[in-house]
């Protein structure tokens, strides 16, 4: 099979990510439509909440947001293994896993059953959660970046689109098929993600941190974009392969190793700051309310709403539709306007969709029901624009190569912890409180905004050895500034016999063009 170069690699990259995500986010989305289901709750009446039902809305939690607990601590399984295994050997070992707990959900006939499978699922899509993105990032150019984790993130929604559809059309089937099928295609998207990750290069930053730099060398040209025209040797090559050669060893030794402490100890490098940065990320994404509404979308047309089964399923699908499309618009802006004007528009309209929400729910009246339905949908639009895409870039922007897998894998460690939180308490709030579940969002993505402005630096368009001179200095800066260098340049000396530096750079970016 011929080596795949350029664009063409870029897009295999993105492609396989992009199934790795949407395996996640078809996973994220699937059991809302089937909790409310005929066939599901006569299989399991303990968490059959519907009218009529004497199941617990606590265990109906449990058995939907244990699978967060498995993706938890899967993501500690990739800051303990995966740098050692390299990038791709992790995301194909954590598909293989998925595959298992869902072959075991897919077979429940009991809720044990059920939960350890979505458990073992979790585990598989918490190793490929806090990998998929570092590994994607570290492939890809500067000036789309940004681009190529969007489409990823893009393709999650996608995702959850077709778990709601598929949920949907299979609401029609009067057998255990309804639950079966659906739990079992995620098996597919995982087999895919196997394959086509299988053929594709290893990170060039993981083989220089493991002294591999010939291997690295010919990946780094695979990936330039005229790299028909040029040979692996060439001058714009090896100067790429330095620049990361000496941003690696700076930071090796200003983290004393890769041991966990390192990313919580003061140093010129900022480890520590770096890290929580990239945590608090995701911490921002989760208790925005987003899972409120992907795992509940259903549950809250019907009880909070007052919809009939059918059309709250329905509305659900038209729901991920939306979402979906939404998650579209970062594609063409994220590299354009930056991270964080994208994070404090998606914050205000978040905080203020859920406070609209928290009135209208509380009124109950049939218009302020319909007011509700647009509130969730513009919901997901700010969510996807802003926070849907950058909390998973931003971990594996900000940390340094040193500590990067690991930085990654406590940010996606996060992420799924808070998951469980928001998952696990939202029935039971729904139905004890009501209305006031959608007022401590509100308040919690009024007070991300602050949080933003004053502590995320701006790095669109910089490469990922660039960003450490944000973090480096006297004090971090929250812009690139000019007198920094050029934006497309390079930090380090060329190799001996090439022009300077700036020259390499200028030549660099020309093929960048598109």
């Amino acid at each position: 099979m011929p080596q795949l170069t350029g664009r063409a690699l870029d897009w295999a990259i993105t492609f396989a990510a992009g199934s790795g995500f949407l395996l996640f986010g078809y996973d994220q989305g699937v059991m809302s439509g089937l909790l409310t289901g005929s066939s599901f709750t006569r299989q399991f009446p303990e968490i059959d909440t519907t009218k009529g039902g004497n199941g617990s809305s606590s265990l109906q939690g449990t058995v939907v947001a244990i699978y967060e607990i498995g993706c938890f601590f899967g993501a500690l399984l990739a800051f303990v293994f995966a740098e050692r295994l390299g990038r791709r050997w992790t995301i194909m070992i954590g598909c293989a896993i998925l595959t298992v707990g869902a072959a075991i959900q897919t077979s429940s006939y009991s809720i044990a059953q059920m939960i350890v499978g979505r458990i073992v699922a979790g585990l598989g899509n918490g190793i490929n959660t806090a990998t998929i993105p570092v590994w994607h990032s570290e492939l890809m150019r500067p000036t789309s970046r940004g681009t190529g984790l969007s489409i990823e993130l893009a393709i999650n929604i996608f995702g959850v689109m077709l778990s709601y559809w598929t949920d949907y059309g299979m609401s029609f089937v009067d057998n255990q098929a309804q639950f079966r099928f659906p739990i079992a295609l995620q098996i597919l998207f995982a087999l895919v993600t196997i394959a086509a990750v299988a053929v594709l290069p290893e990170s060039p930053r993981w083989l220089v941190a493991h002294d591999r730099s010939d291997e690295a060398r010919q990946i780094l040209w695979r990936l330039q974009k005229n790299a028909h025209s040029l040979s692996p040797d060439h001058q714009i090559v090896y100067a790429e392969l330095r620049e990361i050669e000496h941003a690696y060893a700076e930071e090796k030794a200003a983290s004393s190793g890769t041991t966990f402490t390192s990313l919580f100890i003061a140093s010129p490098q900022r480890f520590r700051r770096r890290t929580l940065l990239g945590i608090g990320g995701q911490f921002m994404q989760q208790l925005s309310g987003i899972n409120l509404i992907t795992y509940y979308a259903p549950v809250i047309f019907e009880v909070s709403v007052g919809m009939s089964h059918n059309l709250a399923m329905l509305l659900a699908g038209f729901n991920g539709v939306a979402y979906f499309l939404s998650s579209l618009i970062p594609i063409w802006c994220l590299d354009r306007l930056g991270r964080r004007k994208l994070m404090l528009f998606a914050c205000a309209g978040q905080a203020i969709c859920m406070a609209v929400l928290a009135g209208t729910v509380s009124n109950g009246s049939h218009a302020c029901g319909i007011v509700a339905i647009v509130m969730l949908f513009l919901f997901n639009f700010f969510f996807a624009v802003g926070l849907l895409a950058i909390p998973w870039l931003l971990p594996a922007e900000y940390a340094p190569l040193a500590i990067r897998t690991k930085a990654a894998a406590l940010a996606a460690a996060s992420n799924w912890i808070f998951t469980f939180l928001v998952v696990e308490i939202t029935p039971v709030s729904i139905n004890s409180i009501g209305w006031k579940t959608y007022v401590y969002f509100a308040i919690f993505n009024a007070c991300f905004l602050p949080l933003i402005y004053f502590f995320y630096p701006e790095v669109r368009n910089l490469s990922l050895e660039q960003i450490d001179k944000l973090f480096t200095g006297d004090k971090v800066l929250l812009h690139w500034h000019d007198s920094m260098g050029d934006r497309q340049g390079s930090f380090v000396e060329p190799m001996p016999n090439t022009p300077p530096n700036k020259e390499i750079m200028e030549e660099r970016v020309e093929g960048d063009k598109y």
